[in-house]
């Protein structure tokens, strides 16, 4: 991630500290990576709420 808004190392910290979290750097991507990369995003969210039963 090259976020700008938020910074990858605040990213890492919440990841570290919630419950179940899951962080994923997609390459030169900055806070739109949904837009960046809406398959990959999509298919990455699919799977996150599969895996924690949502």
């Amino acid at each position: 991630g090259n976020d700008v808004i938020i910074y990858t190392v605040n990213s890492f910290i919440l990841q570290q500290n919630l419950p179940n979290a899951q962080l994923i750097l997609y390459p030169d991507s900055s806070h739109g990576s949904q837009y960046q990369y809406p398959e990959l995003f999509v298919s990455d969210v699919s799977t996150f709420l599969d895996k924690n039963h949502f």
